[in-house]
């Protein structure tokens, strides 16, 4: 074939292409104003909803006051699933089911003690085990105090931990105005901790708990031992952010001081649980999966109400406000109540293995997992696209004061289904009390502001709304 000619063909058949793609995205970019006018009432009816007959609230108050901390593995979690899955077929869901799910299984066995003497005075301190911790031995440890600010100054110590307790005190930076950013920037002292100085024989940890705030509550949290032999194993525990800052404060006065802890936590062999999933049928691409979810689990201080009650309530609601709205979406709504997102993620891992083995076709994944506090906006992990499309969207989310849709992470729970063609989003509300709550005794349903949390609802059901409209077309998925 003639070279002028194939080139010919191969610009027009480009051309093609280019003006086909070109069209669905001006259709996605620019809407009329008809169609504008639709979405905005449409937005407006869902918010309307939430705030009238919004059922998020009651069901946050029977979860946390009538089950409470649900970690995985426990009795309450069990009680959890049996509830998730018959509020979901309350709500009148297309089809609700279990997943099963193998979990871990950690106890906190009797309340932790602890305490130093500084000036002949004992000094109680307010601590608990952190997830996945060992037991110190029956009759607690005591032994004198390191003090650093990061896991690079603990590693340094070298031999000089053998026979100390490290004591971890980096806190939080408080100039960066996403608490979110400041946790990641120390929690992995908590997870890392005792890894770091276990292998130069340290006997124990204790952790400044991962708040912005100062007070009298230990945050608990996940920690992991790496690849440490088990004789290696020392217990670990989170003291709170007051006394982790008198405690520092006596150590430059009294630097041999001993102090003491007990704990009585233990590891038992992993137990079954599920994931709670279901769904409302699409009307055009019913294979064509959109998850809206939270985690079920919680850690057991409190009743898990900020983390993660708020979450599921809210991703539940959004099938409800789009059936009272009549919202019939083109594509599947699946909400998934994922299960051991606290200390293990096995739920989410589960949920993507089996979409994998099904042959499921995912286009999108919103998690609420940043308690319930009022709504600023979406952190996006999407092409870049899909990154501009949703933030096209500001005009039509902005008179709710979701402002903030920004590149980042989707969460924790739908991070396992990321490809390219899945839109992974995370709703985001404010975040400045979330770590007050977060992991302790307090995150209970009395916390929880009932508009705040119908905010969110209709919030992440709308962005729902604008995603299954415009967000893909058919021959946009390339699998």
């Amino acid at each position: 074939m003639n070279k002028i000619y194939v080139t010919l063909l191969l610009s027009v058949l480009t051309l093609l292409s280019c003006s086909k793609e070109n069209k669905t995205q001006k259709k996605a970019f620019n809407l009329s104003l008809k169609e504008e006018k639709l979405d905005s009432t449409n937005i407006k009816g869902l918010f309307n909803t939430a705030l009238t007959e919004g059922k998020s609230y009651e069901w946050l108050r029977d979860l946390t006051t009538n089950i409470g901390g649900r970690l995985s593995g426990s009795k309450e979690a069990e009680q959890a699933v049996i509830w998730g899955e018959k509020i979901m077929q309350e709500v009148g869901l297309d089809s609700v089911w279990l997943q099963p799910v193998m979990v871990p299984h950690w106890v906190r066995g009797a309340k932790e003690v602890a305490n130093y003497s500084f000036n002949g005075n004992q000094i109680q301190v307010p601590i608990c085990a952190l997830g996945f911790s060992v037991a110190t031995p029956r009759d607690g440890i005591s032994a004198e105090v390191i003090e650093v600010k990061s896991l690079e100054e603990a590693e340094a110590l070298g031999t000089k931990a053998k026979g100390k307790i490290v004591f971890y005190n980096g806190a939080f930076d408080n100039t960066l105005i996403n608490t979110g950013e400041a946790y990641g920037g120390c929690v992995g002292q908590r997870f890392s901790g005792a890894a770091t100085v276990g292998k130069y024989g340290a006997v124990g940890v204790i952790v400044r708990s991962m708040t912005n705030g100062i007070n009298d509550y230990p945050h608990t949290g996940s920690m992991g031992y790496g690849d440490l032999p088990k004789e290696q194993y020392i217990p670990a525990a989170a003291i709170s952010s007051r006394a982790a800052e008198n405690l520092s404060k006596h150590l430059k006065k009294q630097p041999n001081l001993e102090f003491y802890f007990k704990q009585n936590c233990k590891t038992l062999p992993d137990a079954p649980s599920f994931n709670v999933v279901g769904e409302i049928k699409g009307s055009e691409n019913p294979d064509k999966i959109m998850v809206v979810g939270g985690h079920l689990d919680s850690w057991d201080l409190g009743d898990g109400a900020h983390d993660d009650g708020t979450g599921v309530v809210q991703s539940l609601e959004v099938a409800y406000l789009f059936k009272k709205n009549n919202i019939k979406p083109k594509n599947t709504i699946r909400i998934v109540f994922f299960m051991n997102e606290e200390n293990g993620l096995r739920g989410a891992k589960e949920y993507e293995r089996l979409a994998k083995e099904n042959g499921e076709i995912h286009i999108s994944a919103l998690e609420s997992d940043s308690g319930g506090h009022t709504p600023r906006g979406f952190s996006i992990d999407a092409n870049e696209k899909n990154v501009k499309l949703l933030q096209s969207w500001k005009k039509l989310l902005a008179p709710y004061g979701l402002h903030d849709i920004y590149e980042g992470s989707g969460g924790a729970d739908i991070s396992p289904l990321k490809e390219d063609h899945v839109t992974l989003v995370g709703y985001k509300p404010d975040s400045q009390r979330y770590f007050d709550y977060h992991h302790t005794v307090i995150d209970t349903f009395d916390k929880v502001n009932k508009r705040e949390l119908e905010l969110g609802s209709a919030s992440m059901a709308s962005i729902v709304y604008l995603m299954d409209k415009y967000l893909y077309t058919t021959e946009s998925i390339k699998l």
